[in-house]
This record gives C-alpha cells, structure tokens and sequence, in this order.
C-alpha cells in the first residue's frame, strides 16, 4: 500500500509539475497586466524579475527607478539596464509606469555605455559615453509612444543598443514631502522575431538662432537634402522652452510642401502621429521651421540645455526596410534659406494655448544652471522636456478616441426617425436656413424672420436690392430646448439682412453667414454687438477680404482656425486665423463635363471633423460631399452616391465616424427623392435614410446631428424645424391597428435618443495585445501544443487506469467489501479532485486564446486618415451589452 501511495504522490507531482510549468508564462502574463491598474506612483509593482517572459520568442524587459526620493526640483535621474539577451531583439511596444502627480516628463534611450554604473545618478553626468538614440518619450498628460505593426527598434546583436538608460525629470518635489520611494519607468515589449521594418530617428535642430530682446517674432530654419535610402514616417516631436510658438516639419518635392506634423511646443512634447503618410525619398528635402518670440525678455536668447535657453528640435519617428535600416539621423543646417519664403502659411500662425495651461506648464521651478554637456545633442538629450504639459485634449487622444467611438457606434443597429412628440415643428419661424448645437446640447436656430430670398432679392452682380428695408427687426437667432422646443433665448435682432450659415464654437459663440451683407458675424450669446466682423458689409468681391454670398463658417475647436464657404458667387475655401487674418484658400469653378476634385458648384455647407483633422463640404450642385485636410486644403476624399441626386444642401459629422447629409428637391423626371442619409464616414456608405411622417420636406437646408444621433432638419421653404431620434432595431413584428399594418418595434426608448453603454477599450499597448500576433505565435508553437497536451493527458490516463485496476484487486480480494470500496472510491475522489483542481485552476486554454484574440501593437492608430485604410480592433467577445427596456409605440399622427 506505501509503494501505491508513492506512486500516486509521483504522478502526481509530475502532473501538478507539467500544469504549472505550462501556466508559468501565461500567468506571468495575467499578473503583468493586473499591475497597470495602479495608481500609487511610489510602489514598484512590477515583478522582482526585470525580464519576464511570456512566449517562446517575446518576452517584457522592466525598466524603473529604483526607489528614489528626489530633494529639490527640477532634478534629472538616470538609470541603466543591460539588454538581458546577447543575440539580437526588437522593442515593439512600451507601457509607462508614471504619474504625473510626481514625473514631469521621462526619456528612455539606446546605447552602448552609459554615462556611470551607479545604481542611479544626476544626469548632470550624462546619459550615455557614446551616442545615443531616443527610442521613447513620456511627458505629462501625454499618451504612450505606439509603434506601427510589424515595426521595431532594433537592439542588440552586432549593431543595436546594449543598454537601455532611462531618464526621469522630477519636475516639482512638493508631492515628495511624505518622503516615499518613486518607482516610475517603462516596460519594453521586445521579441526575437525579425521585423520587416526598424524604426529610427531623425532630428532636426538649429545650433546657431539668436533671438533679439523684445523682437515679436522669430524663424528658427533648418533643411536637408536626404541622401539615403526611403524612409516612411509615422511620428513626430516638437521641442522648445517657452519662447517658442509653433514648430512646423515639412517634406519638400518638386517644390511641393507636405506636412509632416505642426503642434504647440507648449502642449504635451510626446510623438504624436503623423497624420497622413509621408514617405522620403533620395533626394527630397526635409524642412522645419520654430517661431519664437523675444517678447518680455531683456536679453539675447541663444540655443542651449537650461531653462533660460532656447531649442528648436523636430523629431522624426520613421522606419525603414531592414536591410538598409538606419537607426538615427539628424539635421543641423538649412542648406537653401530662400525656399523658406514658399513655406505654407500655417507654419508663422501660432496654436494658441488657454492661459490656465500655460500656467500649469511654467508653474514648477526651472533649471537654471549651466550645462556640462560637450555638445548640443547632448544639451538637448539632458533637457527634453523644461514645461510641464497638462492638455487634456492632444490629437492622438482623439484620434484613439475617435476610433473607439466610430467602433462602438457603428456596431449597433440603429434607424433615425422623426420624434412626433418635438412640438417644434409648430413654431412660427421665418425661413429657416442655419441651425446648430450650442456646448450645453441645446437646439440653435437661425433664421430670416419676415424677410424672403427670392428672384427679386439680387442683381445680376450680386448686389442685394432690398437694402432700404433695412435689417431684419425680429430675433433671427433663437436657443431652443431639444427635448420639448421650450425657447431659451434669442438674440440677432437689427442685424442682419438676409441670414444663411450658422454654426457656434466650443465657448458658445454663434458664427453666423449674411448673404445679403456678404458678410460672416461672430457674436457672444449675450452680446448685442459682433466681436468679429469678416468682409465688406454689401460689397461682393473674390479678393481676401471680401465675400461673395458665403454660405457657412467652421470653427476648429483645437487651433481656432476659422474656415469660411464662400459662396454662391465664388468657389473656394477660406482660412483665416482666429483672430480673423487671411490664411489661405482653396477650390474654384467646376469646369465643363465631370468635376474633379477640389472644383465647386456652390460650396453650400460645412462639417469640421477635427479629431481627423479634415473639413468635409456639402458641393451643393456637383451633389456630392468632398473632403480636405484642414492644414493644407489638400483634396482627400469624395462621398457621392446616386441617392443624392443633382443636389447635396448640408453636411454634419458625429464624433464616432457619422456623416449625415440631406439632399435637394429632384429635377422633374428623376426618381431620388429629398431625404436625410446617414452614411459611415470611413467608408462613406450610406447605413440609414429618413423622411419625416408630418409634413414633407419641401427644401431642407440644414441639418445637425449629436453624438446620441438626434437630428435637427431646418427647411427654407416649409419654415420649419423636425427632429429625429434614433431607434434601436431589435424585434419588428406587424401588428394590425384600425386595419392598417405597422412595424411594432422592440427598443430601448420609443423613438428617443437611446445610446447602448458600450464595452471599455483598455489603452494598455502590452493587455491590448494583436489578437493577430498571438494566433500566428499560437500556430507557430502548435508542436509544443501538442506535445504539451500529450503530456498532460498520459498521467490522467495511467492513473485512471492504475485505479480501476486497484478497484478490480480489491472487489476479487475482499470480495465486496463495500466499506473498503467506499473508502477506496473516496480516496481517489479526492485526488482526482485535487488533480481537477490543478489542471482547472492552472490554465484553460479556451478562455485563454478567447480572450486574447486581439492582440494589438499597431500603434499611432490614426481613426481612418482616409477612414477605411484603417482595422478596427475586434471587441472581446466575453462582454455583454446592457438590456435595454421597453416602451410602447407613440400613437400615429394625424395627417396634416
């Protein structure tokens, strides 16, 4: 009986051995991911291990602080780690460890020989003894440096960085009084399988620009001739201290400027994505430009590493194919000043930055001792980040936030109809030509009171001939309820003569278009007088200060940029600075046969998609919708489908990837008929089409939507405003009512704006893992697989069968003993239940692989710079939607 008992303490040894030896790296893996929910900056929480391995060929390199109290602020630490593999690997994802409660910005970078062995030390003393390249940045309020699939930066080996050192800025020491431990850093991703294309860097930096005292605006150039091999670019990184405005990187061709990116050196500092592919080849230039400002200093301000110097330095995140692979390059001349007089104007016009901002980033102590660098790499590599960035609101934010969005929403099945209990329908309105939704969600209605667009209104050169009525005496602008059309407020009185566009920025201004004064107005909610007044009051005109007939206006919510559509006279688009200077312009007549792109038939009306960074326009009689770059007015894409028919009168886009559009009255002879679309805006097909069930739409004008998908539709000619709702699509049965058959639907409101709670998305580059990724790393493994699951079966098998075995020498010995076959029985329940045990709580290879089929590092995931170039990221199956309630159907309406 012993030697039985060993056995089975063998076997079973051995199996619990197998489990877990198999569950080891998986579960390294879980713990790995449960770590990033911390939120206590002074813990380390990573494993005692700095490398953690979780595959065959991946594994995670730890790299943080080792539990360091910082005395006086603005201090600089450095740390090193070696590259725990001799043979060569590849950084493919990085996940930061910090809080900005107590890190200011962190850097990490490659090299061979850091600047000291100490455990930690000043970066005073250097970053590295030889050169080093930035493989990633941190800044506050920042988000995480993602890298494109199948991309890495390539280290170890012959030629590839030994050492990762990491440097982290202390910026303000206040929140280390209770004396704790900081442990911030970054885990690095890193596999052995070859990448197709490495990653490097390339900096663009002016070594030699003085900015005069007092002098308002400063160009910091720098360009080269790029002489290698081509290059894709995928990030970019602006720097300067806080004299600087706006950093601009171009790729110049032929003559042709190509923006690569343009941002604020006074936001967040991290690389954000490079909007649009931008590709180098031999012989092009790479062109970058700083705007400063001398203003309020008394002295000159030359290039150096401290607080009261200044930097210009564009970054460049680029990648290559392997075998012609460059890991760093920089850019320190301008090799053909003259060509910077062709630069867009966009890169002299600075991104304004709230002053609340501003004073969050210069609110911490500076650094102002000297640099001991021996060099201006140096300089910079020791002083990245000198301010603070607290932006909420960056563009890779919303670009990752827009294509969770656009995800979510166009998941669900959804069908706009007209809301019959909105009473809004009944007021009294003039012709209604402009609506809006102001901050607070709240319905903006502009409109033209008693006075009517008709044959009689122009001349044959647009000159408005009822100029002695004088302006409109009623409220054009009035502030509706959404919900029950309740009048909030109104404004607009005495103003205007014959109101068109209206559209109202994120500080709730109304910007509105007269196409009799051939005007555009910005007005406060409560201010009787225009705090902006563009062109000429009755004068048409097609130079850069004058209209003629503008339709609509957008505002961007980001740099304040106003775009105007100008008109019914003219066919352009006009950008003017906020505080209204002429920027640039774009478009002209539509030529003889098909209209190419970037040609108008009246530019009718606007939707500013800012998370995009486009602006898409209503081409009113070409019937179709086209599409631009808000930077450069360049021609993107066009959404044109016969449904439209001739004409296309408004546009409007929903946060998410919702376009929606509403078409003109058909010619005489054609079947389309006038109607709303809503139309996936990454593909531009059309989900989902509506009419109105009281009254018809006789000449819709304008149309809004919210991010619930309520729509308002105004009408010039019914005079009228409808609104429609979403209905979720879930159970239709027909029900006969007074002999008439109608669709009862199952939903979650009737005929309300009805949202669905949706899944969460984590952000985390290493949870997030490319579902992709792991089934190729699950096939290529398959062997192990099985191997593995042969071994886990074997001692299942043999044991079972040593049991029946032992139960048949029992029942042929005793005879029948039931006492000792239950206790027999019971005994090996027992193990096999501690065995279950094992097997069931070590690993379940379903839930696994289930919940990790969408393993992602395909970073920068720009939401659709032409929409549908781009995957969406799979939702995880495992989640459930929440139930939705049930409401009756609203009577039918009578006909009107």
């Amino acid at each position: 009986m012993a030697g039985f008992v060993s056995n089975l303490l063998i076997l079973h040894l051995l199996f619990q051995n197998i489990c877990l030896g198999f569950r080891s790296p998986l579960s390294v893996f879980k713990r790995y991911k449960d770590a990033e929910d911390t939120s206590l900056p002074n813990e380390c929480l990573g494993s005692d291990q700095l490398v953690i391995s979780f595959g065959l060929s991946d594994f995670a390199l730890d790299i943080r602080m080792p539990a360091v109290t910082p005395k006086q602020s603005d201090t600089y630490l450095c740390m090193s780690v070696p590259l725990p593999v001799n043979d060569e690997a590849y950084v493919v994802d990085f996940k930061p460890h910090a809080s900005m409660d107590t890190v200011h910005h962190m850097l990490l970078f490659g090299c061979n020989e850091p600047s000291s062995t100490e455990n930690y030390w000043d970066c005073d003393e250097g970053t590295c003894k030889d050169k080093s390249n930035i493989l990633y940045a941190w800044a506050r309020n920042a988000p995480p440096t993602k890298l494109p699939k199948g991309v890495g930066f390539r280290v170890g080996g012959e030629t590839g960085s030994r050492y990762f050192v990491l440097q982290v800025h202390y910026g303000d020491v206040s929140a280390f009084r209770d004396k704790h431990k900081d442990c911030s850093g970054v885990t690095l991703h890193l596999t052995h399988q070859k990448q197709p294309l490495i990653a490097g860097m390339y900096l663009m930096m002016s070594v030699n620009t003085v900015i005069p005292p007092g002098k308002k605006v400063v160009d910091a150039d720098i360009a080269c001739h790029y002489k290698r091999s081509p290059m894709h670019l995928f990030a970019y990184r602006v720097h300067t201290h806080r004299l600087g405005k706006v950093v601009s990187g171009y790729r110049v061709r032929n003559g042709q400027w190509t923006l690569i990116g343009r941002q604020s050196p006074q936001l967040p500092q991290a690389f954000y994505p490079v909007k649009y592919p931008v590709d180098i080849r031999y012989d092009d230039i790479l062109a970058a430009r700083c705007v400063f400002s001398g203003e309020g200093r008394t002295t000159e301000t030359h290039i150096g590493g401290t607080a009261n110097d200044e930097m210009c330095n564009f970054y460049i995140m680029y990648y290559m194919e392997a075998k012609h692979a460059v890991s760093y390059m920089t850019c320190t001349q301008n090799t053909n000043p003259e060509m910077f007089r062709n630069i867009p104007q966009e890169a002299n016009i600075p991104i304004p930055v709230k002053s609340d901002v501003m004073k969050m980033m210069h609110g911490h102590h500076e650094e102002t001792k000297d640099s001991d660098t021996s060099s201006v790499l140096q300089q910079d590599k020791k002083e990245e980040i000198l301010d603070p960035e607290t932006k909420d609101s960056d563009t890779s934010y919303l670009l990752q936030q827009a294509k969770k969005e656009e995800a979510e929403i166009l998941h669900q099945d959804f069908h706009i109809e007209e809301a019959v209990e909105w009473t809004g329908l009944d007021l009294k309105l003039g012709q209604v030509s402009g609506l809006a939704l102001d901050p607070k969600n709240n319905l903006v209605v502009f409109h033209r009171g008693d006075r009517v667009w008709d044959e009689n209104s122009f001349d044959s050169k647009f000159i408005y001939q009822q100029r002695g009525l004088g302006p409109i005496e009623q409220n054009t602008i009035i502030v509706l309820n959404p919900s029950n059309a309740k009048l909030l407020h109104s404004t607009g009185k005495s103003l205007f003569y014959l109101p068109h566009g209206l559209s109202v920025d994120k500080n709730g201004n109304y910007w509105v278009t007269d196409v009799a004064l051939h005007q555009v107005f910005k007005l406060g909610a409560n201010d009787k007088e225009p705090l902006l007044i563009l062109g000429v009051p009755l004068q048409p005109g097609s130079d850069k200060n004058h209209f003629c007939q503008p339709t609509d206006v957008a505002v961007d919510p980001i740099t304040g940029s106003i775009y105007v559509s100008d008109g019914y006279c003219n066919s352009r688009i006009i950008q003017f600075s906020p505080n209204g200077l002429y920027v640039m312009q774009w478009g002209e007549d539509t030529s003889l046969g098909r209209s190419r792109p970037g040609q108008f038939s009246i530019p009718h009306s606007l939707a500013l998609i800012p998370d995009l960074s486009q602006l898409c326009v209503a081409d009113r009689e070409n019937g179709r919708i086209q599409c631009f770059r808000l930077e450069t007015g360049e021609f993107t894409r066009e959404i044109k489908h016969k449904a439209f028919g001739r004409e296309l009168f408004a546009v409007s886009y929903v946060p998410g990837g919702l376009l929606f559009a509403v078409n003109g009255i058909p010619y005489p002879g054609e079947a389309e008929s006038v109607q709303g679309f809503v139309m996936n805006f990454s593909t531009g097909e059309i989900i989902d089409t509506f009419i109105p069930l009281r009254k018809s739409f006789e000449m819709p004008h304008d149309i809004v939507a919210s991010e619930d998908r309520t729509v308002f539709v105004g009408d010039v000619h019914a005079k009228a405003v409808w609104k429609f709702a979403s209905v979720e699509k879930m159970e239709h049965r027909s029900v006969k009512k007074a002999g008439i058959e109608v669709q009862e639907t199952k939903e979650s409101e009737t005929i309300v704006a009805a949202r669905l709670k949706n899944k969460p998305e984590s952000r985390d580059p290493l949870e997030n893992m490319d579902k992709q990724h792991l089934v190729q790393q699950a096939s290529s493994t398959g062997v192990s697989f099985v191997l593995i699951t042969t071994l886990l079966i074997i001692p299942v098998v043999v044991l079972l069968v040593i049991l029946v075995f032992i139960r048949w020498r029992k029942t042929t010995v005793y005879g029948g003993n039931s006492d000792g076959e239950h206790k027999l029985d019971s005994s090996s329940g027992r193990i096999l239940g501690r065995l279950r045990g094992k097997g069931g709580g070590g690993i379940n290879l379903g839930n696994f692989f289930a919940s990790h089929k969408g393993y992602s590092r395909k970073g920068f995931d720009r939401l659709s710079t032409e929409g549908s170039d781009q995957e969406k990221d799979e939702d995880d199956g495992t989640d459930s939607e929440e139930e939705c309630s049930v409401s009756p159907l609203p009577p039918e309406p009578s006909s009107s």
